[in-house]
């Protein structure tokens, strides 16, 4: 099953989830993340994911069209709002479902304590993480 996890920014969120699809479910899942534009990897998220053994740093921010064109996604996650209403058309089989998760920048943008600010982070991280933990059988109660 080819999965793409896709985002604004393909920064934080969406790299994430294709880490936890890259450990959790490597055996089952091709995984890929992409953003309707790029934001670069955020280094708060590169360090929540160390955090739990998974190793996000030499992730690139991308867009869809950067991606092998060869690759038919059998799932298409939107995790947020502006990707989901944004999202570019997927020819053939793809799936399309909508997930969101709060944006830990958004959420930490006022906070200066590191801690704080790290613990927005692991809270979407462990959001995320459960969310991969259920698939592919989420997909198909969902329609």
């Amino acid at each position: 099953m080819n999965i793409l996890f896709l985002c604004t920014g393909n920064s934080c969120r969406s790299q994430m989830a294709e880490g936890w699809a890259r450990h959790l479910k490597k055996n089952s899942l091709n995984a890929y993340s992409a953003g309707v534009e790029t934001h670069g990897i955020n280094p708060h998220a590169v360090t929540v994911m160390a955090e739990v053994g998974i190793d996000i740093s030499h992730h690139t921010s991308k867009l869809v069209q950067d991606l092998p064109k060869e690759i038919e996604f059998d799932l298409v996650v939107t995790v947020c709002g502006h990707a989901h209403e944004h999202c570019p058309y997927f020819p053939g089989r793809s799936k399309i479902m909508h997930v969101g998760f709060d944006d830990p920048p958004t959420l930490a943008n006022d906070l200066t304590d590191t801690n704080e600010i790290l613990d927005i982070y692991r809270r979407v991280r462990d959001e995320i993480g459960t969310f991969v933990k259920s698939l592919p059988k989420v997909t198909l109660s969902d329609s």
